[in-house]
């Protein structure tokens, strides 16, 4: 008899296949897109039955919109045939019958026409759908990239460790709420007990929205330099750190390898400025999303180099072996990809290496003028 784990690796074997095995028309790729199809079926599926455990608050309003059924329903119908077609072609049957198997236990829980269910209301949930709209966005948005300007053609979206990095990707996706309520705790408790710092506020918000956004830009990079600073001198914090390093491929969905402490940690730093100086609501808004897509772009496994980004962040995408040592050199990998900071840094022990030369250059032409008159410089 088969045992589940079986099953599983070979399903990851099948997934992972060379390329000279899953070419166009031999049925991988519509197992592929029918696995992804069943998956995000069934997680919206889940969220919709228990709201109350799997859905994100912040997304009910799209779910309860009339288009968001119909949607699920196409993602399924989707998944149905694009597995049916990939059994056809593909003599492996494996991703055929995950997807079609996870689309049929969506259907029987009740499809895109499953009704809530109520359940206990503990004040916390899991973000599924969350989960599954994050992942398609990032997905959608970086992987064409890849797949068409790729740094490395022989990596694959398969590629060495993808599950571990699938696997942060799926708890820190799910764990939202926890990390959210951790991480804003902090600007949460000074909000409420620093009323004198109103005015300052008032001045903040009543600014243009270009300066603010550009003040919020500089105030953020500076506090988040010292934080990267921190976890790369400090050991105790390198530990929770290491994690990050530890990726031995790069690309859009290796990012999401954090340790939740840090995770934490930085969104709680990183926003204290931006929630308590009073920065508009769409300030806040238009710089995360900004440097989102700047670090996906980043450390997407992609050979267009998106002008100077890479240039910029210090190549942070394909970080040399020496780089992801506790120690670090110099400052400049202690940056976030938009880091201004970072750039003096990086400039000025460029600038000294010159101006160093220089001296050297004009002290060896002084010594060559004095030789040839007879003297030694040391007399």
């Amino acid at each position: 008899m088969t045992r589940p784990n079986d099953l599983l690796h070979t399903l990851r074997d099948d997934l992972e296949a060379p390329v000279a095995v899953r070419t166009f028309g031999s049925g991988w790729y519509s197992g592929f897109f029918a696995l992804v199809a069943a998956i995000a079926g069934f997680g919206l599926v889940v969220a919709l039955r228990w709201p109350g455990w799997f859905a994100t608050p912040e997304l009910e309003h799209y779910e309860q919109a009339l288009w968001f059924r119909p949607l699920v329903h196409v993602v399924l119908i989707a998944s149905y045939a694009l597995a049916l077609l990939s059994l056809l072609l593909r003599r492996r049957k494996i991703i055929g019958f995950s997807a079609l198997a996870i689309g049929i236990a969506a259907a029987l829980l009740g499809g895109a026409d499953v009704s809530a269910r109520e359940t206990h209301d503990w004040g916390i949930f899991f973000g599924v759908d969350f989960f599954i709209v994050n992942l398609a966005a990032t997905g959608l948005m970086f992987a064409p990239i890849e797949r068409f300007w790729p740094h490395n053609a022989k990596q694959r979206l398969f590629r060495f460790e993808w599950r571990e990095d699938l696997f942060y990707y799926l708890v820190s996706s799910m764990l939202v709420q926890i990390a959210t309520y951790l991480a804003l705790a902090p600007s949460s408790y000074i909000n409420a007990h620093s009323d004198w710092f109103g005015t300052f506020r008032a001045a903040v918000s009543a600014q243009p929205w270009i300066v603010q956004f550009l003040e919020a830009m500089v105030i953020t990079d500076f506090v988040q330099y010292w934080f990267h600073r921190a976890f790369h001198r400090v050991p105790f914090l390198w530990g929770f750190h290491a994690v990050h390093h530890s990726a031995q491929a790069m690309d859009w969905l290796a990012g999401a390898r954090m340790h939740l402490v840090e995770v934490v940690l930085l969104r709680g730093v990183t926003s204290l400025p931006l929630l308590t100086f009073g920065f508009s609501p769409s300030v806040m808004q238009a710089y995360i999303t900004m440097v989102y897509i700047y670090a996906g772009l980043v450390r997407a496994q992609s050979a267009r180099r998106f002008g100077s980004l890479r240039a910029r962040a210090g190549d942070a995408a394909f970080p040399p072996p020496a780089s992801r040592h506790r120690g670090g050199s110099g400052g400049r990998e202690f940056c976030d990809p938009l880091s201004l900071l970072g750039q003096a840094l990086r400039h000025i022990p460029h600038a000294a290496g010159e101006m160093a030369g220089r001296i050297r250059d004009s002290a060896e032409d002084a010594a060559g003028l004095f030789a040839a008159a007879g003297l030694s410089v040391r007399e």
